[in-house]
């Protein structure tokens, strides 16, 4: 636990540069001390704040410890490195094992007389990779009348943050890229009023396995409030594979054959002497145990810890077991796409692609995904059934899962449930069947993106700062986007986003996908979403 602020002094003070007209802005947080910037437009930022100490030697594999104290004043004009990935064959220079840091982006004028709203942001990358890295808050900020703080970090993933043993469990800690995250929501409730951000009102939110954080953040410790955010608001939320700790010991075991540690009385203290760059070095995909022998698309993952997580995200949401706050979750028209192999050429060849990610499919449930999955949409030099897999994948893992949580939210009593379909086409993604792929709304959401999707970024970014800084997308939205319809189980009405900012509507989810998704949601308890 962090230390009181009120106990260690701390404080906000702004310094002018002798002979310079910019804004020096120093920020003491009692164990170091950071000396931000001025960026564009109103905007201040910090880069490369430490939230935890250095998660090597002896704390390595567990929980995120508080940051050691540096008298010292911090630059903080460079971003922190980014943590190691997997799957590797060697050991990336640009990338380091201390790398738990995060940026802080404010508008700059009245910085601690009003408290702002927190946007707090949690990467994608399937918990293998940081797909999103040094995010810019400047357009967001600016977009939302400099009225948000934003925070943006790493955390740890792929082995260093999911390894998950009998012998993690007795002398570690499971799902510490999830605990790297928890330790930011708690810096942010400890700090962030120095920077003009009110801990009171939290939006985390996120992309793909950014969007899964916020849902497993949402019914962590089976829905227990720790006052830690106020709302959500997710892109692409997945619901992947959890495997329980006995599941997931095969990974444990082959990591501990690759590096050498197999022969050591202590596997485990083994690997924490390793050197980072031979696990790295020997740090691969294999396939899961049940599968149909091939690797899935992300190894390293989320485990039932019977702690953080105690069940499948399918089974705490029908049981009312998250968080109840206000939310925003929603997809993109093709979600699986991007992750099929373009070669399926068969029925069964998609089902070995859909086992391989989700070991516990049954037959029957295979024969009845081809029937509401057939292969019908043919693209050139991609396999028969390669886009009848991408559909089925896309709805399975991502798409479906937010309609149901959307669904479920209102269900249990939170009625400023939103959901949303982006459905930015462009014409080389229709013609080689790409179509609207995973979290492409993401440049839109944070100002950054080339066509066709930059002429919405006034339209989504109204919505989203609206919901960040009041709850709900329609306080600020341009005068000439519609209403966004609060999302329930009898009307099913999302915000259907198209090429054309002038043409958004809003829509209601189709019976046939409706039939899809129910028949999904109805297996994903038993294929251990």
């Amino acid at each position: 636990m962090f230390v009181p602020a009120i106990v260690l002094g701390l404080f906000f003070r702004l310094e002018k540069r002798t002979g310079a007209g910019n804004v020096t802005l120093t920020v003491d947080l009692g164990y170091s001390k950071y000396q931000g910037a001025y960026a564009a437009n109103g905007v201040s930022q910090w880069f490369g704040i430490r939230y935890a100490a250095p998660p090597v030697g002896d704390l390595r594999f567990r929980a995120a410890a508080d940051p050691l104290v540096n008298d010292t004043v911090q630059i903080a004009d460079t971003h922190g490195p980014s943590c190691h990935f997997s799957p590797s064959a060697s050991s990336n220079p640009n990338h380091s094992e201390d790398c738990l840091f995060l940026d802080v982006y404010a508008p700059t004028q009245n910085m601690t007389a009003i408290l702002h709203p927190v946007f707090v942001y949690f990467q994608g990358g399937g918990f293998n990779s940081l797909s999103n890295q040094n995010l810019d808050g400047n357009s967001l900020i600016s977009a939302g009348d400099h009225d948000i703080v934003i925070v943006t970090f790493n955390y740890r993933v792929g082995v260093q943050g999911f390894l998950t043993s009998q012998e993690v469990k007795a002398n570690g800690d499971l799902n510490v890229g999830l605990l790297d995250q928890r330790k930011v929501l708690e810096w942010i409730q400890q700090y962030i009023h120095l920077f003009g951000g009110n801990p009171k009102h939290v939006t985390i939110g996120g992309d793909s396995a950014g969007g899964a954080s916020v849902d497993l953040h949402l019914s962590a410790y089976g829905g227990r409030d720790d006052g830690l955010f106020h709302a959500a608001a997710a892109e692409s939320q997945s619901f992947g594979a959890l495997l329980t700790v006995n599941e997931a010991q095969y990974q444990y075991d082959g990591l501990v054959q690759r590096v050498g540690c197999s022969n050591d009385t202590d596997t485990l203290q083994c690997l924490r002497n390793t050197d980072i760059a031979v696990i790295s070095k020997n740090n691969i995909n294999i396939p899961t145990p049940g599968g149909a022998g091939g690797n899935p698309i992300f190894m390293w993952s989320p485990v039932i810890d019977e702690t953080f997580i105690v069940d499948y995200t399918y089974n705490l949401y029908s049981q009312g077991k998250f968080v109840k706050v206000p939310s925003i979750f929603g997809d993109d028209t093709n979600e699986g796409t991007i992750w099929t192999p373009s070669s399926l050429n068969s029925s069964t060849a998609m089902d070995n692609f859909l086992k391989n990610q989700f070991v516990n499919l049954t037959q029957t449930d295979l024969e009845q995904i081809n029937s509401y999955y057939p292969a019908v949409q043919q693209f050139p030099g991609k396999g028969a059934f390669w886009r009848a897999a991408a559909n089925a994948y896309g709805e399975m893992r991502y798409t479906c899962p937010g309609i149901y949580i959307s669904t479920t939210i209102s269900t249990h009593g939170q009625p400023a449930s939103y959901n949303y379909r982006w459905d930015v086409l462009s014409t080389r993604n229709a013609q080689n069947g790409l179509g609207v792929p995973h979290v492409s709304e993401l440049s839109s959401i944070w100002g950054s993106s080339d066509p066709p999707g930059d002429a919405l970024i006034p339209t989504i970014q109204a919505y989203w700062t609206s919901f960040i800084r009041t709850k709900n997308p329609n306080t600020y939205k341009l005068k000439s986007a519609p209403e966004w319809a609060k999302f329930d189980a009898t009307g099913m009405e999302r915000i259907h986003i198209p090429n054309d900012p002038t043409n958004v509507t809003i829509e209601t989810v189709p019976g046939d996908q409706r039939a899809r998704c129910a028949f999904l949601n109805s297996i994903g308890a038993s294929i251990n979403q």
